[in-house]
Order: structure tokens, then sequence, then C-alpha cells
């Protein structure tokens, strides 16, 4: 047997759990805009330049996989334990990654943070989604959004100070206080009342998931780089994830409880939001891992000015959520969306303007406006889908847009990974003479080091650094692509938001 719940809101203490909320997200988010900052720093420690994306692949691996469970786990056991038993392996994976010896136990150990991250924003937007009415929802989804903001201005900054005046591994631990307390708060002023029914979680559903996106993962870094496209391991392994996510779909479709419900995706609303989450999920973890790498490796500049380029679209998210909760309710989803979409194709077109003798104002800039788009389109469809949605089906309504918006974090963080490997790889190959048949992947290790940059050659430096500002720019124009190509989905979103899934 096990245990539905429904929203006690009569007995919760809303601005506590709010607060609580808003913890538990800053956690999740100041370890985002951390990690980004440090881990030039921690390349340049532990080596291992061709695992760069490993390290956001890992962690974004099991946050999706796992983000559909805690969403209908959530919606059978109740939030409060799911969100707790999320942080407290959030926790501890952030603990074992400030303790990694190397590049792959770091790997291993996002992977574990990833498992409890998976918990936390989904399960706390429906905390929120829960004990607020349908018209609160866009004012409180704004004070939700600034926790970005904040996380924004601090997380640069504290990484750049940690990483230059103390170790990379306390950005991961900085974490443990956050979640102690975020804890306390929700089990002390969230309550949920229980009703007994029986469900089943669809474990199957989710191992074959995993076993589909890990395998397009390791061909969308790998292929082309390790192996040739047309080899046996990436052919097999394609077989792999393609095979995996047929049984997937059958898998789906005859279990009465699937961990995807595709009923949900009959709503056109909640189709395109959700297609929308992924494509912008494709742009975000494009900006936000491969950023400070420009920054520290080309353009010369402290972690700290790497972290404060990131800080700009931060900023620019929650101030532009803050207005889409207006903007929801005086002008309508569609619209809000629609403007949200003109930014992200700005801020797109910005950064493959940038040049490395620019400095990082050009990019900051640039940040900033795709956060504004970011920020005006998350709203809007978050407060969307779950006006379209029962109760019961809230934790994995908003899972699922969630879930879309990992995916392209996930997709994203491989595919422009592998990109940015393989024109490395080409360039060196084109571009360096004899110099370059010396160099490899790792090579790179040297820019993101400050003492062993200065060591560099003149000639040695200059390819490395032309290299990698190219690769980053074929990076930033896949960006640009999927700006637009998020821009003409929106257009497909219906006109007013009532639909509502039975």
């Amino acid at each position: 047997m096990a245990y539905g719940v429904q929203a006690a809101t009569g007995e919760t203490k809303r601005f506590y759990v709010l607060l609580s909320v808003m913890m538990a997200m800053f956690m999740g988010a100041i370890e985002g805009t951390i990690v980004a900052t440090a881990i030039p720093a921690i390349v340049g420690d532990l080596g291992g330049f061709s695992l760069y994306s490993w390290v956001f692949s890992s962690y974004l691996l099991m946050n999706t996989v796992t983000v559909l469970i805690y969403g209908k786990l959530a919606d059978v056991f109740g939030r409060k334990p799911v969100i707790t038993f999320g942080i407290i392996i959030f926790l501890g994976g952030s603990i074992l990654c400030g303790l990694a010896g190397t590049m792959e136990q770091l790997i291993i150990y996002r992977l574990i943070q990833g498992l409890g991250a998976g918990a936390v924003m989904p399960i706390a937007t429906t905390i929120v989604g829960d004990i607020y009415t349908k018209e609160e929802r866009p004012k409180i989804q704004g004070y939700l959004s600034s926790v970005w903001g904040i996380s924004a201005i601090m997380g640069p900054a504290v990484g750049g100070l940690l990483v230059e005046y103390a170790s990379w591994r306390w950005v991961f631990w900085v974490n443990i206080p956050l979640g102690i307390v975020a804890i306390a708060g929700i089990w002390l002023f969230l309550h949920e009342k229980t009703e007994i029914r029986k469900q089943k979680i669809d474990y199957s559903g989710a191992f074959l998931l995993t076993v589909s996106i890990s395998a397009l993962m390791i061909i969308l870094v790998e292929g082309g780089v390790r192996w040739s496209w047309i080899s046996f391991e990436v052919l097999a392994i394609i077989s792999v994830s393609i095979a995996a996510i047929i049984l997937f779909v059958f898998q789906e479709r005859k279990n009465p409880e699937p961990m995807v419900p595709f009923e949900l995706w009959k709503s056109r609303s909640i189709l395109i939001a959700n297609v929308v989450s992924f494509t912008t999920g494709l742009m975000l973890i494009g900006i936000s891992s491969f950023l400070p790498a420009f920054v520290q490796g080309v353009m010369e500049k402290s972690a700290t000015i790497a972290g404060f380029t990131l800080t700009a679209m931060s900023i620019g998210w929650p101030i532009a959520s803050t207005i889409a909760g207006r903007f929801i309710l005086s002008i309508g989803f569609r619209a809000t969306s629609v403007i949200g979409g003109v930014f992200l194709i700005i801020g797109g077109f910005l950064f493959i303007t940038i040049i490395p003798t620019a400095g990082p104002i050009g990019a900051a800039v640039a940040s900033f406006f795709v956060g504004v788009g970011m920020g005006l389109t998350s709203t809007s469809f978050i407060v969307l889908i779950q006006g379209a949605v029962a109760w019961k089906q809230r934790g994995i309504a908003t899972a699922s847009n969630m879930f879309m918006r990992n995916l392209g974090n996930t997709v994203g963080a491989a595919l422009f990974g592998g990109i940015l490997n393989g024109q490395i790889i080409r360039y060196f190959s084109r571009e360096g003479g004899e110099i370059g048949k010396t160099l490899t992947l790792d090579s790179t290790n040297a820019l993101l080091n400050e003492e062993e940059r200065i060591h560099l050659g003149p000639d040695v430096k200059e390819l490395l650094q032309n290299g990698l500002a190219f690769s980053l720019h074929t990076v930033y124009y896949a960006v640009f692509i999927f700006a637009i190509i998020s821009f003409l989905f929106i257009f497909f979103l219906p006109k007013t938001g009532n639909e509502k899934v039975n």
C-alpha cells in the first residue's frame, strides 16, 4: 500500500514554507553558478579537459532521469518526505565532490549529487503550487525566481573568492548548511494530510529512459572525437539508445501508472511548453557550461570575473520572472512567452558576436538578454501547466516540464561538449602546422591554469586560445539556432491557457 496526499493549506504556515522552499531552491541555484565559475580551476587542478563536459553531463543525467520519479513519488507519498530525501542525497554528493582526487571521481560523485537534485526544484515548485491559489501563483513564482538573482550575485562572487583564496573544494561544501535549514523549515511548517491508495512506481520505465539517455550522451560527447561517426562502437551505442527508447514508449503505454503519463501531452499548452523548455534547456547549458572557459582561457580573466558574466543572466532571469507574473495576468501566457522568445533571439545573436578583445562586458550583456528571455518563458510555462491539471497530477505535470528542461541541459552538455572537442581537434590539425601535431585536447588544460598559462610559448598559447575561441563560437552559433527554434514553437501556444487535463 502507498500513501497519497492532499494539501492541507489551512494547517500550513505558508510564509515560512515559502522561505524554506526558497532556501532549498537557493541551494540548487547557487550550486550551478558556483560550479560553473569553479570548473576551469577544477580542470586546471585535476586535469582531464577531455572530460570537461562530463562534470556537467553526469550531474544532469541523474537529475533528468530521476525528476519524473520524484514527481510521481511526491504525488503518492507527499511532497515533504520526498524533497527531504532528495536534499539529503544532494548534500551527501556535495561532500563527496569536495573530496574528489581525480576527474573520474568527481564525475561519479556528481552522479550522486544529481540523484538528489532531481527532487529539489520540481517538488519545491509543486509545494508552492499546492499552497497558493491559481491567482496567487504568478506573483509567488516571481518570488521564487528572485532566488536565482540572489544566487547569481552570491554564487560567482563566493565561488570566485573560494577558488582564488581557498580551494575549489569549498564550492561544494557551502551547500551543507543551506540544505539543513531547508529541511528543518519544511518539516516544521508544512503539514500534509494523507489518504491510503494503491499505486506503483514505474521503475522499469526509469531504467529504460536512463539507458537511452546515457547512450545518447556517450555518442554526442565521444562521436567524432574518440570514435568515428561510422565506427562499430558508435553504431552499436546508437542501436542501444534507439532500442531503449522504443521499449520505454511501449512500457509507458501499457503501464497503468506510467512514469510519463502521455495523456498530459495531449494538452497543446503542456506539449508546447515542454518542447520549448527542452530547446531553452539546450541554450542554457551551452552558455553556462562553456562561457567561463572562454572568459578565463581566451580573455585571461579571473574566475570571479568569469562568474559575473553568468551573473548577468541570472539577474535578468528573476527580474523578468517578476514582470512575467504581471504580464500573465494582463496580456496572457502566449504574449508573455512571445516577448521572452524575442529576448532569447537577441541574446543568442549577441553571443555569436563576442570577440576576445572586447572583454567580458559583451558576454555579460548577452547573458542578461538570455536571462530575461528565460525568465519570461519559464514563469509562463510553470503557471500555465499547474493551472491545466488537478492536484493529483500537479507533481508529475510540474516534474514533466522540469524533466524536459533538464533533458535539454543533459543533451546540450553532451552535444556542445562533443562539438567543442571535435572543433578543437580539427582546428589544431588545420591551423596548427607542426605545433598542432603535438597538441591534444588536454593541452587546453594549460589555458585554464594561470601558473601553466604564463609558461606557455607565445605561438603555442596563441594557437590554443584561437582554437578554444573558434570552437566556442561554433557552440554559440548552435545556441542561436536553438533560440530561433524556441521562438517559432512559442507561436503554437494557444491564445488562452484555459485547457484542463482530466
